[in-house]
């Protein structure tokens, strides 16, 4: 910055480090170019804007805890002739799963790429400026029972709810310990209310084996599907991950 102690103050205490880091740059550019002040003001404004927002978008992305970056541009269709593309892509191009808070589930076997097209959904998200976390259902379950232990479930359960896009990988490939587990991942999912996205390598018929609660896997199952778009996978082929990250 040209040994201008003041202007670096100012910038550290607006917290423009977009500025302070590039202003040299900025400055030369400017000198080369000779745009109009209100061109000059303009570009600044909005390389700052533009490097704020990179970076929320990059700590949402870190937030998320995703497994890996898949991305739907490298899912792929073409190994998959029995999958909807068309259907796919309309969901996803669209943002409807966000923008009507609508379920997704990924219905099929292990190895078809469930997860990769859950991420991509969730990526998709926070590309678009909303906030998503992945998780696995086991790891779920988990957090909420030690939640009761500790007397924090409402706390845990309040901040999984305002998550605008929520991928639950795995549902049904571990079975749930105890009937509180299972009324705990219940009262989560009955009270979101925006999208979630869960895989699965069950249909929803086999749900009550793993829930080991008839009664409440109908509930569960009616809540969700609700407003759910049922991707199903059973003929799917298996690909290797590779082929998706």
């Amino acid at each position: 910055m040209k040994n201008d102690e003041e202007l670096e103050i100012a910038l550290t205490y607006l917290r423009l480090k977009g500025l302070q880091t590039q202003w040299d740059e900025i400055i030369d550019e400017a000198d080369s170019k000779k745009p109009s002040y209100t061109r000059f003001l303009k570009d600044v404004i909005l390389r700052e804007y533009n490097l704020k927002r990179e970076r929320a978008r990059q700590l949402r992305l870190k937030k998320a805890q995703m497994l890996g970056n898949w991305v739907m541009e490298t899912y792929p269709f073409e190994k998959q002739p029995k999958l909807s593309k068309r259907k796919l892509m309309e969901l996803y191009d669209s943002k409807r799963y966000l923008l009507g808070n609508e379920n997704i589930a990924f219905i099929g076997p292990t190895g078809t790429g469930k997860t990769g097209l859950a991420t991509a959904y969730l990526i998709h998200a926070i590309n678009n400026g909303y906030t998503g976390r992945f998780i696995l259902f086991a790891d779920l379950i988990d957090e909420l029972l030690q939640a009761v232990a500790d007397h924090s479930e409402k706390r845990v359960i309040k901040r999984y709810l305002q998550y605008d896009c929520l991928v639950i990988d795995e549902l049904g490939y571990e079975e749930v310990d105890s009937q509180i587990q299972a009324g705990l991942a219940f009262r989560l999912l009955r009270q979101r209310k925006k999208s979630t996205i869960v895989t699965s390598n069950l249909g929803f018929d086999e749900w009550p084996k793993f829930l080991k609660n008839k009664n409440l896997a109908a509930a569960l199952i009616d809540k969700f599907t609700a407003n759910c778009h049922l991707i199903n996978m059973l003929h799917c082929k298996s690909i290797t991950p590779r082929t998706i990250k």
